[in-house]
C-alpha cells in the first residue's frame, strides 16, 4: 500500500495540487509501468519521481548529468529533512563504501549519482543489493545522439534495467524532439512506456528578436523597461564582464558569472543574486542549470546560442512562476556570421581530435599503455600556446573526449597555494620585529598552520583573507616577498581546466573507437545552427509556435504577446515616414532613438529614412547629435 502522495506533496513541498501531468505520471510509475516525461523548464520534473519515491518502500536511483545540479537537489532534500545522497568526484574510496553502506542500511531515499560513476563496478555491485523502488534518470535527452548534450556514458545507463528488471523507470527531459524522444526509449530499453508531454507553450513569457546595430543601447533599454531580477546570457567570460560593467556604469546593479571564477566568488554571486540584491546577472551557459529562482522577470540572449534546444532551456529560466515574462535575443546584421564562425568552422574533425589527445598525454608525460588516474591541473591557453592549437576547436576536441569517456573534463578555476617556512624560528622572531605592518598577517599563518616549519601545505588564501582583512592580491605580494627575503618556500599555481584520464593511451585506437560519432556529431551541430538562425531571421511565424513545431508540438495558434503577432504595422511609404519626421523635427530636434521611440517605425527604414534626408539637405546633425530641420 503507498502514502497518500497528495498528503506527501503538502508535508515536504508545502503545495496544496499537482501540476499539469504531474499527478498522471506519479500514478502511473506508482503501478509499476515505465514513463518518459516531457516537461518544459519550471514545470516541475522533479516531483514526478521525488514523491513517488517517497510513496514507496526503498531508495530510487537518480542519474543526473551535471554535478552543480546534483548537489543543488541533495540540498533540496536535505532542506526538506529527506535523506539524500551525492557520488560527485573527488570521493575518497573508503568514504565511497561509507556512503553505499548509507544507501544500504541508514533508511536513506535517494542516491544521485553521474553516469560516469555508475560505470564503477563497487557502485553496481551495491546498487543490485539496495532495495530500489525507482530508477529515475534525468535530463534524459543526453543519451540521444541527436540530443544537443549527447553524452556517450548516458547509453551506461541501460545497465540498471539489466540489474533491476522489475523496477519501473522514468526518464524525464525539457528539450526532446521526435528523434530524440525515440532514441531515449529504445537506449534506455523502456518497456510499453507511457509517455507523457506537457504542452512546452510558456504562455507567460513574451520571445522576442531584436534586431539592431547599438545592441548596448537595445539592452540597457529593456532592462530599464522590463523590471526585477534579470539574466543576460553571452558566449565568452570576457563579455560577461564587459557587459556586467557597462549595465553597473549606466545604474543597473549587475554581477558577471562564468566558469573560470574561483568556487567562492561563484557561491557569494549567486546568492547575492537571489536574494535580489544584484538585480541582473551576466553570465555564460555555466549559469543556470539547477538555480531555482521563479521571479526572473527578463532573459537576454546578447550573442546567439548555438542550438534551439539551449536557447529554448535558457530562456525558459524566466517566468517560473507563471508571471508575465519576456525572452529577447538582441542580435546584429554581423552576429549570424560570428555564430556560424564560432560553433561550425570549430568542429573538430576525426584527425583534429587525435592529435590533440596525442599532444595531450605528451603535455602531461603519460606513456603508452599507461593510466594516471588522479585529477590533473590543466593550463589550458599553455596548452594551446605550446602546440599552436585554435583554442575554440581545441576545446571542442576536448569536449568530445569528455563526452565519449576518454577523460573527464571539469571547467573549475583551481588555485593551490603551496608554502613553508624555511628560515629557523630566530631568523622569523627577527623578521617579524623588523616588519610591524605585516607581522599579525604572518602570525596568523604560523597560527593556523600549526606544521608550516616543518613541512610544504596547502593554504587556503580565501580563508585567510577573511581572517586578516587583507585582499587575496594583498597577501600574495606579502608571500612573494617573505619568499624573496629566504623566509618561506611559495608557490602558486592556477588552472582553469581540471582533467582526470579515464582509459589507458592507446592513441588512434582510443579514438578509432568513436570517429563516426564524431562525424554524426558535426551533422547535428550543423543542423542545429540552421534552425536557430532560422529562429531569428523568421519575420513570419509567432515565435512561440516555431519553437513548439521544433520540438514536435503542432499547433498554429498564436501566442498573441511576440514580435511578430504583436509588431506595428510599418509606415506604409518612404514618404510617408519621412512627412512624419520632418513633422516632428520642426516642433524641435530629436535623435534617432528619439524618433524610433515616438514614430514606432522599423529601425533600419528610419535610418535609411534619415541618411536620405541628409543626403536631400532638408536636415542636419547639430553638436547634440540631433537630427533637425534645415
Amino acid at each position: 500500500m503507498h502514502k497518500d502522495t497528495a498528503i506527501i506533496l503538502k508535508q515536504f513541498w508545502g503545495h496544496d495540487a499537482f501540476r499539469g501531468s504531474q499527478k498522471k505520471i506519479i500514478d502511473t510509475v506508482l503501478s509499476g509501468q515505465d514513463v518518459l516525461a516531457l516537461m518544459p523548464t519550471g514545470g516541475g520534473k522533479s516531483i514526478c519521481y521525488q514523491v513517488p519515491s517517497l510513496a514507496m518502500e526503498g531508495i530510487c536511483i537518480v542519474v543526473s548529468p551535471l554535478v552543480a545540479l546534483i548537489q543543488d537537489q541533495v540540498a533540496q532534500l536535505k532542506k526538506r529533512n529527506i535523506k539524500a545522497i551525492a557520488l560527485t568526484g573527488g570521493i575518497p574510496p573508503d568514504e565511497l563504501n561509507n556512503l553505499l553502506d548509507n544507501c544500504l542500511y541508514g533508511n536513506y531515499k535517494f542516491l544521485y549519482l553521474s553516469p560516469e560513476r555508475l560505470q564503477q563496478t563497487l557502485v553496481q555491485e551495491r546498487i543490485q543489493q539496495m532495495n530500489v523502488n525507482l530508477i529515475a534518470i534525468d535530463e534524459a535527452h543526453c543519451i540521444s545522439q541527436w540530443g544537443n548534450d549527447f553524452r556517450p556514458a548516458y547509453l551506461g545507463c541501460s545497465i540498471l534495467r539489466e540489474f533491476l528488471p522489475n523496477t519501473p523507470m522514468i526518464a524525464l527531459t525539457a528539450t526532446a524532439t521526435p528523434p530524440v524522444v525515440e532514441d531515449i526509449v529504445d537506449n534506455l530499453g523502456l518497456k510499453q512506456a507511457t509517455i507523457f508531454k506537457d504542452s512546452f507553450s510558456r504562455a507567460n513569457i513574451r520571445f522576442g528578436v531584436k534586431h539592431s546595430e547599438d545592441k548596448l543601447y537595445q539592452l540597457k533599454k529593456y532592462m530599464n523597461s522590463v523590471s526585477g531580477s534579470a539574466i543576460v546570457y553571452v558566449r565568452s567570460r570576457k563579455m560577461s564582464v564587459s557587459l556586467s560593467n557597462f549595465l553597473i556604469k549606466n545604474g543597473i546593479s549587475a554581477s558577471f558569472f562564468h566558469g573560470g571564477i574561483p568556487k567562492s566568488d561563484k557561491e557569494e554571486k549567486l546568492t547575492l543574486w537571489l536574494n535580489g540584491k544584484v538585480r541582473v546577472m551576466v553570465a555564460t551557459n555555466a549559469f543556470g542549470m539547477g538555480v531555482d529562482k521563479p521571479n526572473v522577470r527578463l532573459v537576454v540572449h546578447y550573442q546567439i546560442p548555438e542550438s534551439l534546444e539551449s536557447y529554448f532551456q535558457e530562456a525558459g529560466r524566466a517566468g517560473r512562476d507563471g508571471k508575465p515574462s519576456t525572452a529577447i535575443i538582441i542580435t546584429s546584421n554581423e552576429d549570424s556570421d560570428k555564430a556560424k564562425k564560432q560553433f561550425l568552422s570549430n568542429l573538430p574533425d576525426v584527425a583534429f581530435v587525435k592529435q590533440v589527445y596525442s599532444k595531450l598525454n605528451n603535455y602531461f608525460q603519460i606513456s603508452y599503455g599507461e593510466l594516471i588516474a588522479e585529477p590533473l591541473t590543466f593550463k589550458f591557453n599553455e596548452f594551446c600556446k605550446r602546440y599552436e592549437f585554435n583554442p575554440n576547436m581545441t576545446f571542442n576536441a576536448l569536449r568530445l573526449l569528455d563526452q565519449n569517456s576518454v577523460l573527464s573534463l571539469a571547467e573549475n578555476f583551481k588555485e593551490k597555494t603551496m608554502l613553508q617556512f624555511v628560515a629557523s624560528k630566530a631568523e622569523i622572531f627577527n623578521y617579524l620585529d623588523k616588519n610591524r605592518k605585516t607581522a599579525p598577517i604572518i602570525q596568523t599563518i604560523l597560527r593556523t598552520y600549526g606544521g608550516i616549519t616543518e613541512y610544504d601545505t596547502k593554504i587556503n588564501l580565501y580563508m585567510l583573507s577573511r581572517k586578516t582583512g587583507t585582499g587575496e592580491e594583498r597577501l600574495k605580494q606579502i608571500l612573494k616577498q617573505l619568499a624573496a627575503d629566504d623566509i618561506v618556500e611559495y608557490r602558486n599555481n592556477t588552472s582553469d581546466l581540471e582533467i582526470t584520464f579515464l582509459v589507458p593511451r592507446e592513441d588512434d585506437h582510443t579514438i578509432n573507437l568513436f570517429a563516426k560519432k564524431i562525424k554524426a556529431l558535426n551533422k547535428v551541430k550543423q543542423g542545429n545552427m540552421a534552425a536557430m538562425l532560422g529562429y531569428i531571421s523568421n519575420k513570419k511565424v509567432c515565435r512561440s509556435n516555431y519553437l513548439l513545431n521544433y520540438f514536435g508540438e503542432k499547433t498554429n495558434e498564436k501566442c498573441g504577446r511576440c514580435d511578430i503577432c504583436t509588431k506595428k504595422e510599418e509606415v506604409t511609404s518612404t514618404y510617408d515616414l519621412k512627412k512624419i519626421v520632418l513633422e516632428l523635427l520642426e516642433i524641435r530636434p530629436h535623435t534617432s532613438r528619439q524618433l524610433e521611440k515616438v514614430i514606432g517605425a522599423n529601425e533600419k527604414e528610419l535610418l535609411k529614412t534619415l541618411e536620405r534626408l541628409l543626403e536631400d539637405e532638408l536636415v542636419s546633425l547639430n553638436f547634440k547629435n540631433e537630427y533637425i530641420k534645415k
